[in-house]
C-alpha cells in the first residue's frame, strides 16, 4: 500500500457552521506531518472524515488513494489514535489489544511485543479503567501499531504524558517516519512539533493557512533579525543605521537589527571600535511562527490585554 494521505477540496458543514472549507493537503511517506490550528479550526473533523467516522459534504480524504471505508483490513493499512479513552475500563490493556488483534487474525505475540515497545509491559495486565491518561495514550499507540501499518494518524498523542513519555514519543514518531511511514499528528504543543515534525499543515476556520516545511517556516518567521547587546547603544544604532540597516532599541543596552546579516553587524561595529557583548541572529520558535500565522484565525480569541481578566 502506498503510504500517502491526500485531502482534496474537503468541505463539511454542521448545520450553519462550516467546519471544513475547501481544505487540500498531502502527508507524505518518510515525514512526520504536524496538523495544527486554533480550537475549532477543523482538525478533528478532518481526521474523522479521513478515518470514515464522518462523511464529507464535498471533496475527499484518501489513504493510499482509497477511502478508509473501502479498506478490507484497515489495521494493516492505517493505524489511528483519536481518543485515548476509547477502551473498555473493565478490560486489561492486554485484552483490549488481543480483542483488536483477533478481529484481524493477528498472533497474540504481537500484543505482548507492543506492550513492551510502548512501555506498558506488566501494566498491560491491569484493568484499563485504572490507567492514567498517559498510560491510555500509550495503549492507544500500541493499538495503532498492531497491524504494522504504513500510515499512522494521531490526535494529540502527547496529552497526559510525563516528561519521560514526551521525550519517548518525540523520538518514536521520528523513528516511525524514518521507516518510510506516513505520520500525521495533531498537537497544540508547538515545542514538541518543533522537535519532531518535518512538515506542517496549518489551518484556521476550516481553511488552509500554510503547507510548508518546519525549517522553512522558522526561517521565514525569523525575518533576518539580529539581536545586539552593547553598552554603547546610541553609537551602535547610529552607525548601523548609517550602513542601511533598520535598527530598533529594545532595551537599555539592546538593539534589534533588520536588513543586515549578523556577520556584517559584527564587521560594522568592529570598524567603528564599538564594543559589544552579544550579536546573535534571531531564531523564531515554532510557537512564534504559528501564532503569527494564525492571528485572527481562531474561533475563540481573548479580547483583553495581557494580565486582564474577562469583561
Amino acid at each position: 500500500m502506498e503510504a500517502t494521505i491526500e485531502v482534496s477540496d474537503l468541505r463539511k458543514r454542521f448545520g450553519p457552521a462550516l467546519a471544513v472549507d475547501g481544505l487540500s493537503f498531502t502527508a507524505r511517506p518518510g515525514q512526520v506531518t504536524g496538523f495544527v490550528g486554533p480550537n475549532g479550526a477543523g482538525k478533528s473533523t478532518t481526521m474523522r472524515i479521513l478515518l470514515g467516522l464522518d462523511a464529507a459534504d464535498e471533496g475527499e480524504a484518501l489513504v493510499g488513494g482509497r477511502a478508509y471505508r473501502s479498506l478490507r483490513t484497515p489495521l494493516y493499512e492505517v493505524g489511528a489514535l483519536l481518543d485515548a479513552a476509547a477502551v473498555h475500563p473493565g478490560r486489561s490493556g492486554r485484552d483490549h489489544l488481543r480483542w483488536l488483534a483477533y478481529s484481524h487474525g493477528m498472533p497474540t505475540r504481537r500484543v505482548d511485543e507492543l506492550l513492551d515497545l510502548v512501555g506498558l509491559g506488566p501494566a498491560g495486565r491491569r484493568r484499563a479503567g485504572g490507567y492514567s491518561l498517559g498510560m491510555r495514550q500509550r495503549l492507544g499507540i500500541a493499538a495503532a501499531l498492531l497491524g504494522d501499518p504504513p500510515v499512522l494518524v494521531f490526535d494529540e498523542p502527547v496529552n497526559g504524558l510525563d516528561p519521560e513519555g514526551v521525550r519517548w514519543i518525540r523520538g518514536f514518531l521520528r523513528s516511525l517516519a524514518a521507516e518510510g511511514r506516513t505520520v500525521l499528528i495533531s498537537s497544540h504543543l508547538m515545542s514538541e512539533l518543533e522537535d519532531s515534525a518535518d512538515h506542517l499543515v496549518v489551518i484556521g476556520r476550516g481553511r488552509l493557512i500554510a503547507d510548508t516545511g518546519v525549517a522553512q517556516l522558522l526561517a521565514a518567521a525569523s525575518g533576518g533579525r539580529v539581536a545586539v547587546r552593547t553598552a554603547a547603544r546610541g553609537e551602535a544604532l547610529a552607525v548601523l543605521t548609517g550602513e542601511g540597516a533598520t535598527v530598533a532599541a529594545t532595551g537599555r543596552d539592546a538593539l534589534t537589527v533588520s536588513g543586515m546579516p549578523a556577520e556584517r553587524v559584527v564587521q560594522v561595529l568592529g570598524e567603528h571600535a564599538i564594543a559589544f557583548s552579544e550579536v546573535a541572529a534571531h531564531r523564531a520558535s515554532l510557537e512564534e511562527a504559528y501564532m503569527e500565522l494564525t492571528r485572527g484565525a481562531g474561533e475563540f480569541e481573548s479580547s483583553g490585554g495581557e494580565g486582564e481578566g474577562p469583561r
